[in-house]
């Protein structure tokens, strides 16, 4: 299954500055949690702000030019098309981490969303989740993480046969 996960503020925010906009260790610990064990796909500049490989995950970087140095846990692939063909073949679900030019690549191929809504507005932001990106999901669950975080996750209705 192919997963997007993203936290969003009050306008669909998520990013500022090349950084994520807030920190809150519930939403940390939430996505770690969900994540592991798993694969991640991330965009070159996502994976700048991360210090090293995610632990314990397969980390897919999306990148045509940047020449990223070996590590265990870590594979650069070059088009959307090559991690779709490696998706299929994972023993895992493939989650979609980010950044903005990712989410909207893999729009059409993802199955589920989980989505973080971040209780603020941030000034200045500059990197939005796709617009319309939870259009033909649909809501199928949710909990409640601390610092007054609310996790939503979207479903895509399977057609019936």
């Amino acid at each position: 299954m192919i997963i997007g996960i993203v936290a969003v503020d009050r306008n669909g925010a998520i990013g500022k500055g090349g950084k994520l906009p807030w920190h809150y260790s519930a939403d940390m610990k939430f996505f770690k949690h969900t994540t592991i064990g798993n694969a991640c796909v991330m965009g070159y500049k996502t994976w700048l702000t991360l210090k090293n490989p995610l632990p314990n995950r397969l980390n897919i970087v999306l990148s045509r030019q940047a020449e990223i140095p070996p590590q265990d846990s870590l594979v650069v692939m070059r088009d959307i098309d090559s991690v779709l063909a490696m998706a299929k073949v994972l023993t895992t679900d493939l989650f979609v981490i980010g950044g903005a030019s990712v989410y909207e690549s893999f729009l059409p191929h993802i199955d589920k969303w989980i989505v973080t809504e971040v209780p603020l507005t941030v000034a200045g932001a500059d990197t939005f989740v796709p617009r319309n990106y939870l259009e033909g999901f649909v809501a199928s669950g949710s909990q409640q993480l601390d610092d007054g975080l609310i996790v939503t996750s979207y479903e895509r209705p399977q057609a019936s046969a």
